[in-house]
């Protein structure tokens, strides 16, 4: 069972800033678009953003743009989520998913299209944002 694992969750105050990994153990990330996802509690999952397998398009959802930035080094197998001026409004528990096909993120369909095409999906990390 292929499977991706969350780290760098935490508390921080609004304004703040916290860096996610997603990395893998059994299988090598190059060849998979990833994507971040949050779910807050009784919303539902929504995308944050996601990276292509080559790393040359990414893509973020309108509240966090100009905030958050995904990168990859495949070198590390493991794709970051820069989270800079937390709000509160972030706070959530933070998913990462491999996609094989890379091709929702390549095309930047819209991610509420995109959150169930995700092939393998981590445990998620929690975030929460408060003073």
């Amino acid at each position: 069972q292929m499977q991706l694992a969350e780290s760098g969750g935490g508390l921080v105050q609004p304004g703040g800033s916290l860096r996610l990994s997603c990395g893998a153990s059994e299988f090598t990330l190059d060849n998979y678009a990833i994507g971040w996802f949050r779910q807050a509690p009784g919303k539902e999952r929504e995308g944050v953003s996601c990276i292509s397998s080559s790393g040359g398009v990414t893509d973020y959802v309108d509240s966090v743009k100009g905030r958050f930035t995904i990168s990859r080094d495949n070198a590390k197998n493991t794709v970051y989520l820069q989270m800079n001026s937390l709000k509160p409004e972030d706070t959530a528990v933070y998913y990462c998913a491999a996609d094989y096909s890379d091709y929702y993120c390549s095309h930047r369909v819209p991610f509420p299209v995109t959150v169930k095409e995700y092939d393998y999906w981590g445990q998620g990390t929690q975030v929460t944002v408060s003073a």
